[in-house]
C-alpha cells in the first residue's frame, strides 16, 4: 500500500529561539518564541504560551467474557464550568513516572483507581490531545479484566482523588458516547476504537 501522507517539514524545519518559564508547579507554562518554515518557501517568526504536561497512558478495561467495560467516574477541574457537572467517566489513567512503560502504568492506575489486576494489553494508539497550546502526549491502550467483583471507591487520598468504580455493558458505554454523556477524548477515542475492534479481541479474549 502506497503511503497516504507524510509530514512535509520535520524537526529541522523550524528552530526554538528563546523559551520562558512563566509557571513551573505539577504543571509548566512556557512562553516560546519560535520560527518555522512555510508551505509558501517563507519563514515566519512567531511566540506562543505552552502549557506542558507530562506524558500519560490511559487504559480501556475490557471483559471479553461478559462484554463489559470498567470505567470509572471522578471530580474534574477543567470541567468545573460544564453544565451537567465536573464528574466525568472516563478510562483509568496516570502519568508516566521515570523508568515507567505505558503498560507498567495501566497496571499501577488499573490497581490504584479500580482495585482491579488486568490481563493482556493492546496498544491502540498515541496521540496529542490538544496540539495548538499544550505539549502533552496520550499513549491509549485497551487492557483484558475479569471484572467480576470490581467496584467501589478508590484512588489515592494524598493525591486527593475521589473515584468511583462503573462496570457498564459495552453496548450501553457505546450509547453513551452517542448521547455524548461519555465527552472526554480518550474514552471516545478508546470506545469507538472497541466498537471496530471487538470481535477479533472477543476471538482472542473469550474463554
Amino acid at each position: 500500500m502506497s503511503e497516504l501522507w507524510k509530514p512535509e517539514f520535520n524537526q529541522d524545519d523550524f528552530c526554538l529561539e528563546q523559551k520562558e518559564t512563566l509557571y513551573n508547579g505539577f504543571f509548566k507554562m512556557y512562553k516560546l518564541h519560535l520560527s518555522h518554515k512555510t508551505f509558501s518557501g517563507e519563514k515566519i517568526s512567531i511566540q506562543r504560551e505552552l502549557f506542558y504536561r507530562d506524558d500519560a497512558v490511559c487504559v480501556l478495561l475490557y471483559d471479553a467474557d461478559r462484554d463489559v467495560v470498567v470505567l470509572v467516574e471522578q471530580f474534574r477541574v477543567g470541567a468545573y464550568d460544564s453544565a451537567d457537572g465536573p464528574w466525568l467517566l472516563e478510562l483509568v489513567a496516570g502519568i508516566v513516572e521515570p523508568g515507567e512503560t505505558a503498560e507498567d502504568v495501566a497496571r499501577r492506575e488499573s490497581q490504584e483507581e479500580a482495585g482491579t489486576d488486568i490481563g493482556e494489553v493492546v496498544p491502540i494508539t498515541r496521540f496529542v490531545p490538544s496540539s495548538g497550546g499544550t505539549r502533552e502526549y496520550i499513549d491509549l491502550l485497551c487492557a483484558q479484566v475479569d471484572s467480576e467483583g470490581v467496584e467501589g471507591i478508590h484512588g489515592l487520598a494524598h493525591e486527593g482523588e475521589d473515584i468511583k468504580v462503573h462496570t457498564l455493558s459495552a453496548k450501553d458505554a457505546f450509547s453513551l458516547v452517542k448521547s455524548g454523556k461519555i465527552n472526554n477524548a480518550p474514552a471516545i477515542i478508546a470506545l469507538q476504537w472497541l466498537q471496530l475492534n471487538k470481535e477479533e479481541l472477543l476471538g482472542r479474549w473469550k474463554k
